[in-house]
């Protein structure tokens, strides 16, 4: 785990809170167990099965994310995300651009699934999430990548866009489950999430990996195919995630991660992403320990050149204003 010091680095891609608890009150108990991932106490109780069967039926008028588009997807009728019951992965593999404890000696075990809920115009993947590019796959399929994975020696299950194939993620792991899967699942999401589907996935991820993209709704509206609500959405989510899984755990001198939230913002040109109250909230409203990653890393990409203000990459002078803010928040815990 990064040292106390603030200090930032610029990896991958991926607002306001009610304030009604404080980060205390939102601390997470410790991890329910020692012997692996919490999803295996879950399959062996039955529970998991349960918590699938029970997602499942979300699809039949779907509402996983805050859109709540209301489609029948087993009808083949698509949402925004343009996703049908059908699981389309677009690729897996060991990935060593993530953050360091995901990534080990070995990458993180990711799994990049086809489409997403969130639409960016500036997105730097969009030929695998507006263009939905990818496979149709099986559920067995499925878990034998993530069984691949780990044998390959990746300590994580790196799941990235999941929002909108939850259900396909479940009954998947508990085929690799049977396979003799028990490394963590890492829940890396743009942030955009149903307050029911996290609570849904309440000791299935031992790892939340999201974004937090905007302070402003206006701005997620124009930037995110109309995602009005983002902010409001994200804050709650992190929120329960927080609550289910607290501050990063790593194991021993490796520094792997085992279990926490690892949060990440994208800074923006002209402060779009409202990073100087984004790293207040975080101090304020879950823990100045909280592992955040600032990333610098932004460039136009799919439309963004539509958009003056975000048609350009981000100043030195912005950049620098965002190490400002972050000191004065008093964050800890900056991946550097």
């Amino acid at each position: 785990m990064a040292s106390a010091a603030v200090s930032i680095c610029a990896i991958g891609c991926r607002g306001q809170t009610n304030g009604s608890k404080t980060a205390k009150e939102n601390k997470a108990p410790p991890s329910p167990n020692s012997e692996g991932p919490s999803y295996l106490a879950l399959e062996r109780s039955g529970e998991l099965k349960r918590r699938e069967e029970s997602l499942w039926e979300v699809l039949k008028s779907c509402s996983l994310c805050p859109r709540e588009c209301g489609v029948n997807r087993f009808n083949g009728e698509k949402g925004v995300c343009k996703s049908t019951a059908e699981l389309k992965v677009h690729s897996a593999g060991a990935h060593f651009g993530e953050e360091w404890p995901l990534v080990g000696m070995n990458g993180s075990g990711t799994v990049f699934f086809s489409s997403c809920n969130l639409l960016c115009c500036f997105c730097q993947n969009w030929e695998i999430n507006h263009r939905g590019d990818g496979p149709l796959r099986s559920h067995d399929e499925l878990a034998s990548m993530m069984l691949g994975l780990q044998a390959k020696g990746c300590k994580n299950i790196n799941l990235v866009t999941p929002t909108h194939v939850v259900p396909h993620i479940v009954k998947s792991l508990r085929i690799a489950i049977k396979g003799g899967l028990k490394v963590p699942l890492v829940y890396n999401t743009g942030g955009y999430d149903r307050l029911e589907t996290i609570k849904a996935l309440d000791g299935i991820v031992d790892i939340y990996l999201p974004d937090f993209k905007y302070q402003d709704g206006a701005l997620a509206d124009k930037y995110s195919n109309g995602a009005k609500n983002y902010p409001e959405a994200a804050a709650a989510t992190i929120k329960e995630m927080y609550r289910q899984v607290g501050n990063l755990e790593t194991t021993g001198l490796t520094g792997i991660a085992k279990r926490g939230l690892m949060l990440r913002h994208l800074i923006m040109p002209h402060n779009i992403a409202g990073t100087d109250k984004f790293v207040k909230w975080v101090a304020k409203e879950i823990s100045k320990d909280t592992y955040t990653n600032l990333m610098d890393q932004y460039r136009p990409e799919h439309r963004a050149f539509e958009y003056p203000k975000i048609a350009r990459r981000i100043s030195e002078k912005e950049w620098k204003q965002v190490l400002a803010w972050a000191k004065e928040a008093g964050l800890t815990q900056i991946e550097s």
